[in-house]
């Protein structure tokens, strides 16, 4: 090939470069499902589809096992308990998310009113093995959750399905406030409405800050050793869905 016919042939291969339609990558669909794209937050793809979300709730849920094993081999059965908050810590409500997405729509409480009547939640790793380590080491299990009073009974007709066991639930009353705490203080003095006797909390389990007592957004702006109890008595499971963060 001759010097000129080779820039010749560089110049027309340029040139059908600089013209032709460039093709953007297909947008990702909802995590695998067919049919059109929908417009996923990459939070929630992250917790319906990465490796990442799965290793942490079992490397979360292995570290309050042992917690709890250790706790338990120095107490009497029926003294002590661990309290849990449900969703996005034993419950996987990300279909939820998904859904509301599909429809351009955020959280409305009467969506989610539907949502837990419908019964979908399903249990998040390691949730369902973990509380049954509980009950076998005698430990109580308190399930602490802002699902509201009218949302129990579905909310326990759910953990019933899945295996998940606990021996009270406390929701959240449906015109009163979303603070935890009184609901924490009642499984440690004994004042729930199982009539249980006053209980040592040797774990708390969650997903936000401020289902661990006495904690709030402004612990960001503490020392480190304000977070001496996460990891040693609280354990934090990850949800960059939605929470008090927002």
């Amino acid at each position: 090939m001759s010097r000129s016919t080779l820039i010749i042939a560089l110049t027309f291969v340029a040139a059908c470069r600089a013209t032709a339609p460039s093709i953007p990558p297909s947008p990702p669909d909802a995590l695998g499902e067919s049919g059109p794209p929908i417009r996923i937050s990459k939070a929630v793809r992250w917790v319906r589809g990465s490796a990442e979300h799965r290793a942490l709730f079992l490397q979360v849920y292995r570290w309050a096992t042992a917690h709890v094993e250790r706790e338990a081999a120095t107490r009497e059965p029926g003294t002590w308990a661990v309290v849990a908050d449900a969703d996005e810590t034993v419950l996987d409500n990300s279909l939820y998310q998904v859904e509301r997405a599909q429809e351009g729509l955020g959280f409305t409480p009467e969506s989610w009113r539907a949502w837990t009547a419908r019964r979908e939640a399903v249990p998040l790793p390691g949730a369902v093995a973990f509380l049954a380590r509980v009950q076998e080491l005698g430990g109580r299990i308190a399930v602490v959750t802002n699902r509201r009073v009218a949302e129990c009974p579905d909310t326990e007709a759910v953990f019933h399905e899945h295996g998940l066991v606990y021996d009270v639930m406390l929701c959240r009353p449906d015109d009163g406030p979303s603070d935890k705490n009184a609901r924490l203080e009642a499984v440690a003095r004994g004042t729930t409405a199982v009539g249980f006797p006053p209980l040592e909390i040797v774990a708390v389990l969650g997903d936000n800050v401020r289902d661990f007592p006495g904690r709030s957004q402004s612990l960001r702006d503490e020392a480190d050793e304000a977070f001496d109890d996460f990891g040693a008595s609280f354990f934090v499971f990850p949800n960059p869905m939605y929470g008090s963060w927002e």
